[in-house]
């Protein structure tokens, strides 16, 4: 996609996106501990809120694809902007667990509907095969959404406490998110199958269909890098720590992981998009291998490397999981497929930190390579791939 006059569309779809990240994905991160104290209960709890909510967003993740590929990504996503609004609400005004668990239930909810996965069906459904370069325009402009979500959050909860900052998110997305979300065109009606379409039209369906272990390849690819990154965000400084590291060090190296996935994706909107968007996920999927074996070769002085390498394949492989699905099965019923594929990815997020912290327990930083060869395993199912016939726009 080449068009200029797209790219305000990209701008505003990719503000709601890192207010949207901001404001979930990213908020337990600063207010578990301050919501534990204030509701008396132990900080796992917050947790175990928040796997549920990573659960409920894979069961509906499916269901809201196919919304946007029947009505388009704009009633979607602004029926999401008002459910994050009230899931946040909610949020502000618990007192117990079984209050917690519902507010946070109906956040996973709005995640399900309201993430990245959403953003790029609405992008698929308007521009078809030529969304590559939209999807990581998104991406590039979300990528920021810790860096500004983290210190947002933490000025808020200083100021007004957990329940105002969980209300100011909650305005936050009435007054910015719903008018970015309500500004996406509408879309038009897919052809009928049966009728002849266009070469060029945004709904050309692929030339040839792919073999059937395409899918279930990609879905695995995307949960374990899923599964890695979300070890990653969570344990990295700790595992620092564990090597050797000083947690000011940790601290320092943990920091490069966030603009090295913007870089990341500046070279994938740059060089790469030249390329099939399967030899740019390979060469994404090997970065935290090859960051793993310089950790445990070289100690805490190869952890830049580390933390560069593992955010730059992190920020490749997050356009990847757009475009992939995009270039093999093309963007009829991109939306719904996108949500079945993704499903397996949002449980390995619900239950990484868990799992990873348990082989940290037991391994120290040994655990690193557990997600290496998790990372090892993605890289061999997409050499299993062979690039699909090329497309208008890829």
């Amino acid at each position: 996609m080449t068009d200029p006059r797209t790219w305000p569309l990209v701008l505003r779809l990719g503000t709601a996106q890192t207010l949207a990240w901001g404001s979930t994905y990213y908020l337990p991160a600063l207010l578990a501990r301050p919501m534990a104290d204030g509701l008396g209960l132990p900080i796992s709890q917050i947790w175990i809120a928040f796997t549920v909510a990573l659960l409920a967003s894979a069961a509906l993740g499916p269901f809201a694809g196919r919304s946007i590929d029947r009505w388009g990504g704009r009633p979607v996503l602004m029926g999401t902007s008002v459910m994050f609004a009230l899931g946040l609400s909610c949020l502000s005004q618990v007192q117990g667990s079984t209050s917690l668990m519902l507010a946070w239930l109906l956040i996973g909810m709005a995640m399900g509907s309201g993430l990245y996965e959403a953003a790029f069906a609405a992008l698929v459904r308007l521009h078809g095969t030529q969304a590559r370069a939209a999807i990581t325009g998104i991406t590039l402009i979300a990528g920021f959404a810790s860096t500004v979500g983290w210190p947002l959050t933490a000025l808020l909860e200083a100021e007004f406490g957990w329940r105002g900052a969980c209300l100011a998110w909650a305005g936050l997305h009435l007054l910015v998110g719903l008018p970015l979300n309500a500004s996406i065109p509408r879309a038009q009606a897919w052809p009928v199958p049966s009728q002849r379409v266009e070469p060029n039209a945004p709904a050309a369906l692929p030339q040839s269909p792919p073999p059937r272990h395409t899918a279930w390849l990609l879905s695995y690819v995307f949960a374990a890098t899923w599964f890695i990154s979300t070890a990653m965000a969570a344990h990295l400084p700790q595992l620092l720590v564990a090597s050797g590291a000083t947690l000011a060090g940790a601290v320092a190296i943990g920091a490069l992981v966030g603009p090295a996935q913007v870089a990341g994706r500046m070279l994938e909107f740059g060089f790469l998009r030249r390329l099939h968007p399967l030899l740019s996920a390979r060469a994404a999927a090997l970065a935290h291998p090859l960051g793993v074996v310089c950790w445990m070769v070289f100690g805490p002085i190869a952890g830049p490397a580390f933390a560069l390498l593992h955010g730059a394949g992190n920020g490749i492989l997050t356009i990847a999981k757009g475009t992939l699905p995009l270039v093999y099965f093309g963007p009829v019923g991109y939306g719904q497929r996108q949500g079945i594929m993704m499903a397996p990815s949002r449980v390995a997020q619900a239950f990484a930190p868990l799992l990873f912290g348990l082989c940290i327990e037991r391994w120290g930083s040994g655990a690193l390579w557990f997600s290496g060869g998790l990372g090892v395993s993605a890289l061999a199912a997409l050499l299993w791939l062979r690039t699909a016939p090329p497309k208008t726009g890829f």
